[in-house]
């Protein structure tokens, strides 16, 4: 299902695009109040930091084992729709949790839903479109996405307003009802995604072994990927960046109230996420994917270090803060359309799930190390060490990356 620069914006582009606004939809909801949520159980910082580190480090390994599956059996569409029904399921568990267990648990469900269907659902997408064209299909799809990140949020904020003076004897009853909510746009991606997409399958290949391939990766690829996995050691889960909205803005507005500003912040987070995305793209068809990645990792270590400044100083100016949430989603699209896309050049279609599975694997152990060291040092030490950590990791992680330099 080739396009053409004309053509690119196809069934499957459009289609998945919708799929993953309905999917982000569901979880970004959920994880814009988890927080608050984590806050009202008595959770401390370093226990988010765990939550996502270790949700991260399953959905990193089973990106790996989803990689290798789709091409040995030449067929992904009926593994990318489990994928998504099992994210859904994961983030409606929050609401029956009554300590952090629970929430791992839901977390870990989740997200190795998400990591399983991410490398396959990517290859369907470079599969359904002409390479010269591939920046702007990984950027719509991006688009796509975040846009749901921007909807999500804003319900979540919206019925948290809505339900807090309903919560009564238990303030946790408002988060556990939107944690409810999101089985609605969780189900229904799973859904779109099985009527919408057309699969272009490939004969199966049984002889596909995951470690002889893996050892065969171009050598351009595997040097991108060290500088992919020096940046990951510093880039920590969103949440962490709304808890240090809520900290930070707590003791003027409160905790309930600051929470509800920091969900707005990530708003506008995935705001400039969805409209930068789509530019990226299109800006690296006609430029080095590899540089322009160099340029968002750096975006991101200026910003990163803006929060630790924020702690150092007490900056709590929402505007201040409202900007370096912005900046976070113009990195965050870089970072998210680029990555897949040069991997996308490296590796050709028989085993680009391959590819894209140890591309997430790196990701995700990095996403594993960066959440749990910063939570740690958070708690341990200060959030200024925290952020300045992952502040010089993310700059060296584009030092390296500077040396890649060829893409095909």
């Amino acid at each position: 299902m080739k396009g053409t620069k004309h053509t690119w914006l196809n069934r499957n582009v459009i289609g998945m695009g919708l799929t993953s606004f309905l999917s982000d939809a569901c979880h970004e909801m959920a994880t814009t109040v988890l927080p608050g949520f984590l806050a009202v159980i008595g959770a401390p910082p370093s226990v988010l930091g765990a939550i996502e580190g270790t949700a991260d480090a399953v959905s990193s390994f089973v990106k790996l084992w989803g990689g290798w599956i789709s091409d040995r059996l030449g067929h992904r569409k009926t593994l990318v729709t489990a994928g998504y029904v099992l994210t859904a399921l994961g983030t409606g568990l929050f609401a029956f949790a009554s300590t952090w267990v629970l929430v791992l648990v839901g977390r870990v469900v989740g997200w190795f839903g998400r990591g399983f269907r991410g490398p396959i659902r990517d290859v369907m997408l470079a599969d359904s479109i002409d390479p010269t064209v591939r920046g702007r299909a990984f950027g719509f799809h991006r688009f796509g996405d975040t846009l749901g990140g921007i909807v999500g949020p804003l319900v979540g904020v919206l019925l948290l307003e809505l339900w807090q003076p309903l919560g009564g004897a238990d303030p946790s009853q408002p988060f556990r009802n939107i944690f409810l909510i999101t089985l609605i746009p969780g189900v229904l991606s799973a859904g779109v995604f099985g009527l919408m997409i057309v699969e272009r399958r490939l004969g199966g290949n049984l002889q596909v072994t995951f470690w002889g391939t893996v050892r065969t990766l171009p050598k351009g690829f595997t040097r991108f990927l060290i500088g992919v996995g020096v940046f990951g050691v510093g880039d920590f889960a969103p949440t962490l960046l709304i808890l240090a909205a809520t900290q930070l803005l707590s003791a003027e507005y409160g905790l309930t109230r600051a929470a509800q500003i920091a969900g707005l912040m990530y708003v506008v987070r995935n705001t400039t996420y969805a409209l930068a995305s789509l530019p990226i793209g299109a800006l690296s068809d006609a430029m080095s994917r590899t540089m322009l990645l160099v340029l968002g990792y750096i975006l991101a270590a200026m910003t990163i270090s803006g929060f630790a400044m924020a702690f150092l100083f007490g900056w709590t100016n929402p505007v201040y803060l409202f900007c370096l949430f912005a900046l976070a989603g113009v990195f965050i699209a870089a970072e998210d359309t680029l990555e897949s896309a040069i991997t996308a050049d490296f590796i050709s279609t028989e085993t680009r799930g391959i590819g894209m599975g140890v591309l997430g694997t790196v990701n995700g152990i990095g996403d594993f190390a960066a959440s749990v060291i910063v939570g740690l040092l958070w708690t341990a030490v200060s959030p200024v060490a925290a952020f300045g950590y992952a502040a010089l990791t993310m700059f060296v992680g584009a030092v390296v990356l500077a040396g890649v330099r060829k893409e095909n």
